[in-house]
């Protein structure tokens, strides 16, 4: 289990209200969870305009977004994703698909994602997936994937208490598919991958959990925030979290779960990167790697003020704070 200290999370969420949280440094890990709205189709351009940290997503299907059909894979890595099961737990479309994307369109795919919070129910974005039967489509589509030399993430469980047991039962059901006669084998990972929305000491647990449980494995974060808080505690949370993730070396890429308007967002309007009538907020710059813009979430509109104290010790002060919170 990772350290944690309440006092800690409380004293950087109580920093003076006239100070903007210190964005956090640029860093190649960030990619995009990208959720497009039908209304509002110009706001795909918006995370690939330079400059930019993102360099990579996934949209929670197996083909490529057509507004970033243009830009080299190189620049804005495409990671396919099986959401779900299929209507045939024999269905190989998936493993099909991107195959004819390496191969007949040409696009270097190196990763991909497995399963959606398949321990969730739909009616929460869950893919409600059995382990048993996860493990056969697991079985049919991921693992020629991995003899070709893709890397794949374990499923994307929620952030509950049934993730891991979920992810337990589903390894055990899928060694019990490839094992042949007394010779037992298990099914391989390159990854986990972890869903979290709540406080950066929950977060920090979590992680320390799936550590605990699944040793010796690189972490991808591949949605996170803290949901239906105020814009200072939401700032706070952003970046702590944006620190610690790129300072473990096992954290090999995040993406934070806000790559929309503030007015459609499902984590309450301060955890979206987009104000209501589609301009960058505070953390939507700092998540591109840019400077603070002012925007407020929900109108859209410059805050007219700017911090009283130096940008920069500000910086200092959360990552002090961060290296207490964490031992190190």
């Amino acid at each position: 289990m990772l350290p944690c200290s309440a006092a800690l999370v409380a004293l950087l969420a109580a920093l003076p209200s006239f100070v903007l949280p210190a964005a956090a440094d640029s860093s190649s890990k960030r990619g995009l969870v990208h959720t497009p709205n039908e209304t509002t189709r110009a706001d795909d351009t918006i995370w690939v305009q330079k400059p930019t940290d993102l360099t990579w997503y996934y949209n929670y299907k197996p083909e490529p977004e057509s507004a970033f059909q243009d830009i080299p894979q190189s620049e804005f890595e495409f990671v396919p994703m099986l959401w779900g099961a299929p209507a045939s737990l024999d269905d190989t479309s998936f493993l099909s698909t991107v195959r004819s994307l390496i191969e007949d369109k040409k696009i270097n795919i190196t990763h991909v994602l497995s399963f959606n919070e398949p321990d969730g129910p739909f009616a929460y974005g869950g893919s409600n997936m059995e382990p048993a039967d996860a493990a056969q489509v697991w079985v049919k589509n991921m693992i020629p994937l991995q003899q070709m030399g893709i890397r794949v993430g374990l499923p994307a469980c929620t952030g509950g208490p049934g993730g891991i047991p979920w992810l337990q039962n589903f390894l055990s059901e899928c060694s019990k598919l490839v094992s042949t006669g007394d010779k037992t084998q298990n099914c391989t990972y390159d990854f986990v991958t972890i869903h979290w929305y709540g406080n950066f000491e929950g977060l920090a647990s979590h992680m320390g959990q799936y550590s605990a449980t699944f040793p010796n494995k690189t972490m991808w974060i591949t949605e996170y925030n803290i949901d239906n808080q105020d814009l200072q505690t939401t700032q706070a949370f952003f970046n702590m979290s944006a620190d610690y993730f790129d300072r473990l070396d096992f954290v090999e890429r995040y993406s934070y779960f806000g790559a929309f308007r503030s007015d459609v967002s499902n984590v309450g309007p301060n955890g979206a990167m987009l104000s209501a009538d589609g301009n960058l907020t505070d953390i939507g710059a700092w998540y591109l790697g840019r400077q603070a813009t002012g925007v407020q979430p929900s109108q859209g509109e410059s805050w007219g003020f700017r911090s009283a104290v130096p940008h920069a010790s500000v910086a200092l002060l959360s990552a002090w704070l961060i290296m207490l919170l964490v031992g190190v």
